[in-house]
């Protein structure tokens, strides 16, 4: 299948939904230029943009929409399967979608919870959380070799966002694999649309538990305001998909941030010595992780409200934009032509877009921020002979264009 949108003079380049390199894929449309048609999952054409300062105005302009049901033709024709591998990242209706006054108005429900001082009063549990986790790490045998990932960077971020919304123990590893899975663009039609009913059955299940059972957490706030004035602050559909995005934003960012951070930093111990030696800060080290190593590769799916040009190039009204946020943390027209190469003393280096830019820049990114220096500090500070256990040995990547995190990371901690 092929969506019809604006020619270009060029052959698309088909995105690899494996996901096996990312990067390379991404430095090749940049040899197109920074505003270049590529071809998503099921042959549909997409405008890829890579430059930092093209994506800046595209994201804050008000001729761009991430609304499909208002702005993408194909999409409210019918003419995108129901199983697409992007279909819910389209679909979903909360305020990672929605334009205008209706983004305000979902924003708005959310915001509060994660106001600078409602953040900072998390701290304490996060070290909590870390220092148990760590202890867990200790009694592991000796020279063992331990999935880092999966042992500390996917269960520190995963206990935070549950405790804060208010997750029941049970529900939380269906939740994380379900959601998860939504990440992965090489999943098959037929598995994905599976995962995406258990997933809302999930969520649906979670909604009436928090309706039946209230605690003073985020869902239970969120529910009363579903159930006021007959529902109509905030539909059932928007309730479930505020949950999904909260809880998948809420952990795959750092899980990603942390992996990347660790890898990188051990890939580089000059770069390690500058924290350990005061030269730099932990916070460095987060802001040039979120650059070089982006927790997403490319976010779908935004269109074209009206006919607009940018770059030079004319995107027709309707079609679907694909913002590459790693393109635009390389992009060597902002950090230069060594884009690619880590160095936390980068004087440009908090110049990304990791968490979005303008009206739809993530709230939780202080919480983001503030889990990753804790837990560095924390995991550095106690294993000061850290290593790689297979130093020199490229990590295979999730299966994904989208998601920007190791499978494992194997690490040594003594």
């Amino acid at each position: 299948m092929s969506i019809r949108t604006t020619a270009t003079t060029t052959c698309p380049i088909h995105l690899d939904a494996s996901g096996a390199d990312p990067h390379d894929e991404i430095a090749r449309i940049r040899e197109q230029g920074p505003v270049v048609q590529v071809a998503l999952p099921g042959g549909i054409l997409a405008w890829s943009v890579t430059s930092m300062e093209l994506l800046k105005q595209l994201m804050t302009d008000p001729r761009v929409s991430k609304d499909a049901e208002q702005h993408w033709p194909a999409w409210i024709r019918g003419e995108i399967p129901a199983n697409w591998p992007l279909a819910l990242w389209v679909s979903v209706r909360s305020m990672i979608t929605a334009y205008g006054e209706d983004h305000v108005r979902l924003r708005k429900l959310v915001a509060q919870a994660f106001t600078a001082r409602n953040i900072s009063t998390l701290r304490p549990r996060i070290e909590e959380i870390t220092r148990v986790l760590l202890d867990g790490l200790d009694e592991l045998p000796k020279g063992a070799e331990v999935d880092l990932r999966a042992r500390f960077a996917v269960p520190l971020p995963v206990q935070v966002v549950c405790d804060l919304l208010g997750i029941p123990g049970e529900m939380r590893g269906r939740l994380q694999e379900t959601i998860g899975l939504t990440f992965l663009t090489s999943v098959g039609p037929a598995a994905n649309e599976e995962n995406i009913r258990e997933l809302y059955g999930v969520l649906a299940a979670l909604v009436t538990a928090r309706r039946e059972t209230p605690g003073d957490d985020l869902i239970t706030r969120l529910v009363a305001v579903r159930d006021e004035k007959d529902g109509t602050g905030l539909s059932q559909q928007e309730l479930l998909d505020t949950l999904l995005l909260i809880i998948s934003a809420g952990y795959e960012t750092t899980v990603n941030l942390l992996d990347h951070a660790v890898h990188r930093l051990l890939s580089n111990p000059a770069q390690l010595e500058l924290v350990r030696s005061g030269r730099a800060a932990w916070e460095d080290v987060v802001e040039e992780t979120l650059r070089c190593e982006s927790s997403g590769f490319h976010v779908p799916l935004r269109y074209a409200v009206e006919d607009l040009e940018i770059g030079g190039v004319r995107i027709a009204q309707g079609d679907p934009i694909l913002v590459s946020v790693a393109g635009a943390g390389r992009d060597p027209q902002v950090h230069g032509p060594d884009a690619a190469e880590f160095d936390i003393t980068r004087p440009t280096r908090r110049e990304h877009i990791t968490f979005g830019y303008g009206v739809h820049h993530c709230i939780g990114a202080p919480l983001a921020r503030m889990e990753a220096v804790v837990a560095l500090k924390a995991l550095f500070g106690r294993y000061p002979d850290l290593r790689l256990a297979r130093p020199g040995e490229d990590l295979p990547l999730l299966p994904s264009f989208i998601t920007n995190g190791h499978r494992e990371l194997p690490v040594r901690l003594r």
